[in-house]
This record gives C-alpha cells, structure tokens and sequence, in this order.
C-alpha cells in the first residue's frame, strides 16, 4: 500500500474542489467519451461562453483537463485515461451508496 503524503491530499482536495461546482463536474464527465472545443461544450451543457471559459480554467488550473491547439481551435481533453475511468467509477459509487441521489431531494449537503 502507498505511503500517503500532504501531496496525495492536496491533490484529492483538488479534485474535490472541481467536482464541488455542478458545470465543471458536468464538463469532467463529457470530457469522458472524447475531447471537445470549448463552443460544444458550451452549447451540450446549456452555459454561456463566459462561464464554460471559467471553468475551463479551474479545471486546468487543478490539473484535470489540458487544453490542446489545433489550428484556430482549442481542443480540452481530460488529462489521462484513467481520470475518466475514476469518475465513472465515483458515479457508480455514488449510485449504490445513495441511490436517490440524482433527484434534487436527495442530496442534504447544500
């Protein structure tokens, strides 16, 4: 078993930061199934230019996304395969430790 550091910390802190705000989460989990230009994130998830654009930039900013250039366009794609299996993993988790939790009345945090 790996010895964990303030450094294995911070980083799960980190991704708890992003998955704190519903549209990065949202942006996390398309980011799953492939990369995307900023405009079809947008447009998927319902948000305007200028919020995506924030959070876009937490997102490479915690180290989870990478923005990549192809000519005029920018291209996010996760930062690794294995983020993506993560989060899937967390969403099943999430299904069997609470299973109402993708109605509004089931979540008690807020």
């Amino acid at each position: 078993m790996t010895t964990v550091t303030l450094a294995h910390a911070a980083a799960l802190t980190r991704l708890g930061n992003a998955l704190s705000e519903g549209i990065r989460t949202q942006i996390l989990l398309a980011l799953r199934s492939a990369p995307a230009r900023p405009s079809e994130l947008a447009q998927t998830l319902g948000v305007s230019k200028q919020v995506k654009s924030n959070q876009l930039a937490c997102l490479r900013g915690c180290g989870l996304v990478e923005a990549t250039r192809q000519g005029r366009s920018t291209w996010y794609r996760l930062t690794g395969p294995r983020l993506g299996e993560a989060l899937g993993d967390l969403l099943e988790l999430m299904m069997v430790v609470e299973p109402d939790c993708c109605s509004p009345e089931g979540c008690t945090c807020t």
